[in-house]
């Protein structure tokens, strides 16, 4: 079983088996990608690309396969589009910085969605709000779609649907390819033949979407993508920003010193040559070099059969939550629209509450508002709990998060 690679599952919490449900927020990790970390530094550990010394050509070669494993992990044209960078959402802020800031004036408009995680929210909105450059925010249906089109279902007001929305001062279309509270799977596709015959870019938050199903870059047509190791399988402290090589080229960095530098005067610097113009300081040098492992370990399962038992995982855990009285399920409602990241409210139970009972079962899961606070207030609730699937999790767990469910609502709802 995949489940037996993962020592943690192996816990007990509260005397009882882990149940792991909260695989949006990071996924845990196999044994092949801690021994990873504990080899680098057992047997490897130096600096990259400054030594010539044999510690240092191991370690520089074993950093820079991790990057020839992601460019053919997406299907990026060439190693020079791959940055690693700490996480997506240093990722959506080198963008921001070293994109935006040079190509963007005032009156000019950055389109987001209102399914966005913080991470690809607060940055535009900043950008937006010291830049004098317009935010517009595109809504969602009545199931957590987002609205491409016109569509009658869409009520809300204060923003619309994507096609509407754009203009010809429109520069940019940053939008997630799969939300971390609904679940839902965003037509990306769609979204660049929108954008691109207009000359606008497109900024895609891949962090919820890599983890379950092959992504292709190329075949996407997308100008930037940003994902993070740790929710698929790898450490924490590094992601990765693809950008088109034509379009990196153009921009400054917003980090500088250390070995982003190519050549230094009293007067100026010369900026190195891509991908490491944009990765000053020491990297997180065995963080990826086992995020490499984990591109292993995803590859030698195949995406093929990790989607297949999430989307069969997933339907069942649909047919259980919707049959427990008083639960909101919100997202799409047919497992092929989401992936699996289900999010929910009990009536008259608070999503903490219910998140504290399901931990002193050993269930693992998240409540709050899961660093999306504009789209609950579009859901009109403070907070959700929300459970997430992953590769290693199995019928039993779905089956003891249900009871755990029945248990908290009998709790709360006892006369």
């Amino acid at each position: 079983m995949i489940k037996d690679d993962f020592p943690i599952l192996t816990r007990k919490i509260h005397g009882k088996p882990l149940v792991y449900l909260d695989n949006a927020a990071t996924s845990q990790k196999p044994q092949a990608v801690i021994d990873a970390l504990s080899d680098y530094y057992e047997r490897t550990n130096a600096n990259v690309h400054r030594g010539i010394h044999t510690l240092a050509e191991e370690a520089t070669r074993l950093y820079e396969e991790a990057r020839d494993k992601t460019v053919r992990f997406i299907n990026a044209a060439s190693r020079e589009e791959i940055i690693f960078v700490r996480n997506t959402t240093e990722a959506v802020n080198l963008v921001a910085q070293s994109w935006a800031r040079e190509h963007l004036y005032p009156g000019d408009e950055i389109v987001v969605s209102i399914m966005e995680h913080h991470s690809n929210f607060v940055p535009w909105q900043q950008l937006a709000l010291d830049h004098g450059v317009m935010l517009k925010i595109v809504d969602i249906d009545e199931e957590g779609r987002l609205a491409l089109r016109s569509n009658a279902k869409v009520q809300n007001s204060k923003s619309n649907d994507l096609e509407s929305l754009i203009s010809p001062r429109t520069k940019l279309i940053a939008v997630t390819h799969a939300s971390n509270v609904l679940g839902t799977i965003n037509d990306i596709q769609s979204v660049v033949r929108m954008a691109r015959p207009r000359g606008i870019l497109t900024f895609v938050d891949g962090a919820q979407a890599v983890p379950h199903s092959a992504v292709d870059v190329q075949a996407l047509g997308i100008d930037f993508y940003a994902f993070s190791s740790h929710k698929m399988l790898g450490p924490t402290g590094v992601g990765v920003l693809y950008g088109r090589k034509a379009i990196l080229e153009t921009m400054r960095p917003y980090q500088t010193g250390g070995d982003m530098i190519k050549r230094v005067t009293i007067e100026k610097t010369e900026w190195n040559e891509l991908p490491w113009k944009f990765e000053a300081g020491t990297p997180n040098i065995a963080d990826v070099i086992a995020f490499g492992v984990a591109i292993e370990y995803l590859a030698k399962i195949g995406f093929d059969v990790i989607a297949r038992h999430e989307q069969e995982l997933g339907a069942y855990c649909l047919e259980r939550l919707r049959a427990i009285d008083g639960l909101t399920l919100y997202g799409p409602q047919e497992m092929q629209e989401r992936v699996g990241v289900f999010s929910f409210n009990l009536e008259g139970i608070h999503a903490h509450d219910a998140a504290t009972v399901l931990d002193e079962e050993g269930i693992a899961i998240r409540s709050g508002h899961h660093c999306a606070q504009p789209l609950m207030e579009r859901l009109h609730v403070p907070a959700t709990a929300r459970a997430s699937l992953y590769l290693y999790n199995v019928k039993e767990d779905v089956d003891r998060l249900a009871q755990g469910i029945k248990k908290a609502v009998k709790i709360f709802r006892s006369p």
